[in-house]
């Protein structure tokens, strides 16, 4: 594992030690690891938001889309048939 120094400001240092104190983090490096996995995660999600907004147009999520859907996971959650032996 590679080491990062940083560098902060006194106000954010403290703040840091609280969340760690407060939110059970081990050290302060186990709290800035978390706070880039979610920045990842929130830079994946934000990603996959503009791919959908620029793709083309779906089907409509009308009463039927929501039917057939419902039917599609009510018949993934049922026992298959050999399963029931």
């Amino acid at each position: 594992m590679s080491t990062m120094n940083i560098s902060l400001p006194d106000a954010l240092k403290s703040f840091v030690d609280e969340q760690v104190e407060t939110r059970a983090f081990g050290t302060s490096s186990e709290y800035v690891r978390e706070l880039i996995r979610k920045d990842q995660e929130r830079v994946h999600l934000r990603g996959l938001l503009l791919e959908g907004a620029a793709s083309a147009p779906g089907r409509p999520a009308d009463a039927a889309y929501f039917k057939t859907l419902r039917d599609r996971v009510r018949a993934a959650g049922k026992p298959k048939a050999s399963a029931r032996k």
